[in-house]
């Protein structure tokens, strides 16, 4: 495990020296146990000698003022190790992620993610400042005693040896069940973590179905999953665990049998035996020890496991020699499939409830062509592969067959800063930061000029909610834009976009939950985002005014394209858009016999 966290850590001077500062202590704290052989002869052996027990006890009390020191300079060395250790693995965990498919950023792997930033790296500062020192102590201790003890009466220091290898069985096998139970609490409390996560978020749907307080059943399952594994985990660690200190407990029984006898046929001094018996105990309390540090030790090299395994996540392959230009804004899809639940995959598609179920393709050998500076609307039932041809142009995944070209280059050949500088991409679930209005905006480009922010505030409708807020722009907008509506969320999305400049949007108009004003205001900022001669639209389209407004429409059906083309020629047929645009119809006159 040593040599796994010096790979993963590059800063491998600082553990060397805190290890060789802790061998020395332990090293130092045997022999100063040793000195009670002489001190004891000195006193106890005949008359008290003083003069005979001096230069030992002076020796005690030097080696005793340089184990302080080095204690004293070894805990700040430790903390320090700990707390940068941890800050290192962070940020080295973050930056890895930054590299990984968007795509992989699923419920199950966001509360993995989690789990190893926060808990795991804070595991691995515990090893350096606590746990490994402690653990040093233990093995080093009793080695030191052992030569001492050797040295003092062969016959008992037999016994140590013998003792130590059925010690280390006992314990192998102790940590081993150790390692697998830690391994199955941690995945039951990931579990737990990502029900708490929807817990908070899904508090007024909770509420409304009269179990806010309870948390839904999801919530009660993974907590008695927890409960049960962690009576599991007792059950069978302790046998083990009892094996070790039965182990411990009869080699102490054995040499106290034997010092005794020793000492009664007269072949060990009574200062030997008495120095004989501390040591002994102080042995086999080391050893005792190592017995309980065994459990921590070994979740802390699971904590290991999974920092390493979240290393290991392939990263969005990089081009050797990635064109950083783009011809033109154009898209095209050339015999596309596409399938999630590959292995790594953190989210699903359409219908999937945000997690691969199969690996039915989600696309099925799709081509079309978006020309440069067009409006491409995309249309069909749900399931039917909208989200993920936008989540393809976008690069969250790579397709497993086929190609994507942007601006006539495939997109896995595109440096991906080039891609995302091209792209601004707003969909229904808008994620808004913490901060003001204008903040939020100024996300997609941060030196914009406060006219330019102006310009597409308004190109966006969303002049029209900062001058109804009493701070304007500086308006704070809660966590995830909790103090905004949903088409006012979306009008800041689409302000992004406008200040992005982007050459290609992919958008998924909001279907649903507004009301007529924001219904209104988001049909027209999507209408001026469609209406620049300069840009390319995707458009997942809802409403008969943005499908209007598309130079051609894109209808799928399972994953495949069944119609493309212009909406008067698909509306002249009967096929999978004309049969969805009666649907809106319909919807839109039952509106208007609701609202009057």
């Amino acid at each position: 495990m040593i040599r796994r966290l010096l790979r993963l850590w590059p800063h491998r001077g600082i553990l060397v020296r805190l290890g060789l500062l802790h061998v020395t202590l332990s090293v130092l704290q045997g022999l100063l146990l040793a000195l009670l052989v002489p001190v004891l002869h000195a006193l106890v052996a005949g008359p008290p000698d003083l003069a005979a027990a001096r230069p030992w006890l002076i020796t005690g009390a030097i080696g005793t003022l340089v184990y302080w020191a080095l204690t004293v300079h070894a805990t700040p060395v430790g903390f320090a190790a700990s707390m940068r250790l941890t800050a290192d693995a962070r940020r080295r965990l973050m930056e890895h992620v930054t590299t990984l498919p968007l795509g992989w950023f699923g419920s199950a792997n966001k509360a993995r993610l989690t789990r190893t930033v926060v808990t795991a790296t804070g595991d691995l500062g515990r090893l350096v400042a606590q746990l490994g020192p402690q653990a040093v102590s233990a093995t080093v201790v009793p080695a030191t005693l052992v030569v001492v003890i050797g040295l003092l009466d062969w016959r008992l220091g037999i016994v140590f040896l013998v003792t130590a290898p059925l010690a280390v069985l006992a314990l192998r096998r102790s940590g081993r069940i150790a390692a697998e139970t830690d391994t199955e609490m941690d995945r039951a409390a990931t579990e737990v973590s990502g029900r708490a996560v929807e817990l908070g978020q899904a508090q007024h749907v909770l509420r409304a179905a009269g179990q806010g307080a309870s948390g839904g059943a999801r919530l009660r399952e993974a907590l008695d999953e927890h409960r049960a594994g962690y009576r599991r985990a007792l059950r069978r660690s302790l046998l083990p665990g009892l094996g070790y200190v039965g182990v411990v407990m009869a080699a102490f029984v054995v040499v106290l049998a034997l010092g005794a006898r020793f000492l009664l046929d007269g072949s060990l001094a009574a200062p030997d035996a008495v120095a004989l018996l501390v040591l002994s105990v102080r042995y086999l309390e080391s050893l005792g020890s190592l017995g309980g540090l065994v459990g921590g030790i070994r979740a802390i090299e699971n904590a290991l496991v999974r920092v390493e395994t979240l290393l290991a996540t392939p990263a969005l392959p990089r081009p050797a020699r990635p064109v950083r230009e783009l011809a033109h804004s154009g898209i095209e899809f050339d015999g596309v499939t596409f399938a999630y639940g590959a292995p790594g995959e953190g989210t699903g598609g359409e219908g999937t409830g945000g997690a691969a179920q199969d690996a039915r393709p989600a696309l099925c050998d799709v081509s079309f062509q978006c020309p440069p500076g067009s409006t491409t609307a995309l249309v069909g039932p749900s399931g039917s592969g909208k989200t993920t041809v936008t989540r393809l142009v976008a690069r969250f995944h790579d397709v497993d067959a086929g190609s994507v070209r942007v601006g006539g280059t495939d997109v896995r050949d595109l440096d991906h800063d080039t891609l995302m500088r091209s792209l601004a991409i707003v969909f229904q679930d808008v994620h808004l930061f913490d901060g003001t209005i204008e903040e939020n905006v100024r996300m997609a480009r941060p030196g914009a000029t406060d006219a330019e922010f102006a310009a597409a505030a308004r190109a966006a409708c969303l002049d029209e909610v900062i001058a109804r807020l009493p701070d304007g722009p500086h308006s704070r907008v809660g966590e995830g834009g909790a103090l905004l509506s949903g088409g006012e969320r979306q009008r800041v999305s689409i302000a992004r976009a406008f200040l992005k400049q982007a050459r290609i949007v992919l958008l998924d108009e909001a279907s649903s939950a507004l009301d007529p004003e924001n219904e209104g205001a988001v049909q027209r900022a999507v209408a001026n985002l469609c209406a620049d001669p300069d840009r390319t639209v995707v458009v997942i389209a809802h409403r008969p005014a943005t499908l209007a407004a598309a130079d051609r429409v894109i209808a799928l059906d399972g994953g495949r394209v069944v119609e493309s083309g212009p909406m008067d020629e698909l509306l002249r047929g009967d096929g999978v858009f004309a049969r969805l645009w009666r649907g809106y119809e319909e919807a839109r006159g039952w509106r208007v016999a609701t609202h009057g």
